[in-house]
């Protein structure tokens, strides 16, 4: 006899952010599927990490922000980790995995060894990263492969929609300057014994998409990226462009904040100051994060990764850049009231 190990997700209850989404709708079926009990040993769980990621990209820094905005009772917050020297990622989606008899919950963000070649770069096809990137991409296909291919029960999901999602913010090699990409790992099951209904599950290698920088003479301004997807409310691009009165109101205060929102106005956003740009997107982010927690940081070609606002959660320990002399300036400092 097969054990079945089912992928839970305890609802916060029916929302229309909830409904409208088909993967977290197939977590919430599993919880009344007939056969399964909460308590048995065996039950593997996936916590899910929902929210937006904001990133700006000013001139010689990338700002980036994660709100987070559950999409369970047992969710968990999006988490930041370092990739490489020049890479940070921020992890939504099933980025924590439990088994109830084991107290210490599996987080994909521990433990991370970049495998592959650090060769780069190529003209990657529709889909595909640079090799360096993709290499990144298959770390995390590995530490998730043995998770989801416990799941041997028939799952009512989306195939389109992401079980993880990656986003990887940073600088490319060869003065390729900034760049954002978003990978997603998507699933597929195959059933390979009819009697028990026993279904392999596997998970697909990551689908990648450059978010920045954008086409030739595109316009320059915030990216944003949101598990799930229809998260409901305006972005904040939108919220900037649209003229909300919070923004316009902020921006009057002083007049540096006023130049860093005519270039985001004008799809300029390269060209911002970049400590106006960081205490501009520090008051900004708790009027519209709408109480809820959130992160910030920047990213640096020279001088690497910094938080602004940590974590609530205990720091992993972040292994300093070893060629950074110790006069190299620092954007970490406290904005003003």
């Amino acid at each position: 006899m097969f054990s079945r190990f089912p992928i839970l997700a305890t609802p916060r209850g029916p929302s229309p952010r909830w409904c409208s989404l088909m993967l977290l709708m197939f977590f919430a079926a599993l919880l009344s599927a007939s056969g399964f009990e909460q308590g048995h040993e065996d039950e593997i769980i996936a916590n899910l990490a929902g929210g937006r990621v904001i990133i700006h990209v000013a001139r010689d820094v990338i700002l980036f922000a994660a709100i987070d905005q559950p999409v369970e009772r047992d969710s968990v917050p999006p988490r930041v980790m370092k990739l490489d020297a020049s890479h940070i990622g921020v992890l939504l989606g099933a980025s924590e995995w439990r088994i109830p008899a084991d107290p210490k919950p599996i987080r994909i963000d521990r433990d991370f060894q970049r495998v592959g070649a650090n060769e780069r770069r190529t003209h990657a096809a529709p889909g595909e990263a640079e090799p360096d990137l993709d290499a990144i991409g298959i770390t995390f296909l590995e530490k998730l492969r043995p998770l989801v291919g416990q799941l041997h029960h028939k799952l009512n999901f989306v195939p389109n929609d992401p079980i993880f999602q990656l986003v990887i913010i940073g600088y490319g090699s060869d003065q390729y300057g900034p760049e954002v990409w978003v990978a997603e790992y998507r699933m597929e099951q195959q059933q390979i014994a009819t009697r028990g209904e026993y279904w392999q599950t596997r998970i697909l290698r990551p689908r990648f998409t450059q978010l920045y920088p954008p086409e030739k003479h595109a316009p320059r301004t915030l990216v944003e990226v949101r598990y799930p997807a229809d998260l409901r409310g305006p972005r904040l691009s939108e919220l900037i462009q649209g003229n909300d009165p919070r923004v316009v109101q902020l921006a009057s205060r002083e007049p540096r904040f006023t130049k860093v929102l005519e270039n985001l106005h004008g799809g300029q956003a390269q060209k911002a100051a970049p400590l106006d740009s960081v205490d501009f997107m520090r008051a900004l982010l708790p009027l519209v994060a709408n109480n809820a927690p959130f992160v910030m940081g920047t990213m640096a070609e020279q001088h690497g990764f910094e938080w602004i606002v940590p974590p609530a959660e205990p720091l992993e320990k972040v292994e300093q850049d070893k060629n950074r002399p110790p006069e190299a300036p620092s954007l970490l400092r406290k904005p003003k009231p």
